[in-house]
């Protein structure tokens, strides 16, 4: 039987322990980790990929573009599509920092939760990779879109990026406190927190009595959370008229959604896993 074959390619220094863990329990029989991939040695590595095994086992080598920047990571990822031809390929996804997986996790919870179209959106720390994955995911469910930033240079940006990408800007809100956030949900039915870790983006006092409010997702599952008053286990729970997610209550679909694209990653050689496919596999699976 042939061996299943998982390569990471980081963009970081050194490979992700979390990635290694998770390819594992996807269903990977090896898995070799590359730190401090660039565009300009990826090659080399996706020549090895594709040079070795024959047709038919060729399905039995993966390619998993990881690492912290998203941008870093989508430039490896670009690169790594463009060395395939014909049926010189392997499947491949892209998820630095967890940001397609974590987000579709996230945005797909909230729509088997209530309808997205027509509503509008704020994903507060927008800017980030899992802020900018989510907003893109809330256009597609049909949700009119904002992102906030610490400043609106910054924010604008993303808003770019996200538009260069995925083909639609969200409006770009600079806010620089927890205030300026508090101002930025007003009238919004749907807020997303995407921030660092140990980064509260808004109180409690600032949503709870807030009419137009009725979906809520965390993404910090370390304290102080990035939304308060929302417990990192909640899914789906009811709090002052809210329905709101926290981190891990998000994270059982985030972990199987991961393992079950690198499981689908050795189905076939010409997979291609990243935001949009990455979302239809998260609905399929809230």
């Amino acid at each position: 039987m042939t061996e299943k074959l998982l390569f990471l390619f980081d963009t970081d220094p050194a490979p992700s322990v979390f990635d290694t863990v998770v390819g594992y329990d996807g269903g990977a029989d090896h898995i070799i980790g590359y730190g401090g991939v660039t565009p300009e040695n990826v090659g080399a590595f996706v020549d090895g990929t594709i040079y070795t095994r024959g047709p038919k086992e060729k399905q039995y080598t993966a390619i998993f573009v990881g690492g912290g920047d998203m941008t870093a990571g989508e430039a490896v990822f670009k690169a790594v599509k463009k060395r395939f031809f014909s049926n010189f390929r392997v499947s491949v996804m892209l998820d630095s920092n967890g940001s397609n997986t974590t987000a579709a996790a996230a945005v797909a919870l909230l729509a088997k939760a209530k309808p997205l179209a027509g509503k509008k959106a704020v994903v507060l720390a927008g800017t980030g990779p899992v802020g900018m994955r989510a907003a893109a995911m809330l256009h597609i469910e049909g949700a009119e879109v904002s992102i906030t930033g610490r400043s609106l240079p910054r924010a604008q940006a993303a808003s770019k990026a996200i538009n260069e990408r995925f083909g639609f800007a969200p409006t770009a809100i600079e806010a620089v406190d927890n205030a300026a956030r508090a101002e930025a949900v007003k009238g919004a039915h749907i807020v997303v927190a995407a921030g660092g870790i140990g980064i509260t983006l808004l109180e409690e006092k600032d949503w709870k009595d807030r009419p137009t409010i009725e979906l809520i997702a965390d993404c910090n599952a370390q304290p102080p959370l990035g939304i308060l008053g929302v417990e990192a286990t909640d899914k789906g729970v009811e709090r002052h008229g809210k329905i709101v997610f926290g981190a891990l209550g998000l994270g059982g679909l985030k972990l199987k959604l991961h393992r079950e694209c690198v499981r689908q990653l050795f189905e076939s050689s010409d997979k291609v896993f990243d935001a949009e496919n990455i979302y239809a596999q998260a609905k399929e699976l809230a």
